[in-house]
């Protein structure tokens, strides 16, 4: 039978390649939580921005409306000095 101090630098090679081993799957693990994350934060931004209207349909929109009401404005003006 081996001596203890014997086994000891083995069993220590060996716990060090099976912490390795396990430390590598827990940060897979990680980077996969990480990137589900980066996921949801990109979709809350896109819901954020699309219900404050910072879409490019809501600026569009918005420009018109703006362009619509100047027009209006314009023609309200001439009829006030006309009249």
């Amino acid at each position: 039978m081996a001596e203890p101090q014997d086994l000891i630098l083995p069993l220590l090679r060996e716990m060090r390649t099976e912490l390795q081993t396990g430390f590598s799957d827990v940060w897979r693990q990680f980077d996969t939580v990480d990137a589900r994350f980066d996921r949801l934060e990109r979709q809350c931004d896109d819901l954020r921005k699309a219900m404050t209207g910072e879409s490019v349909l809501g600026r569009y929109a918005a420009a018109k409306v703006g362009k619509r009401l100047d027009a209006i404005e314009g023609r309200l003006a001439t009829l006030e000095k006309a009249g």
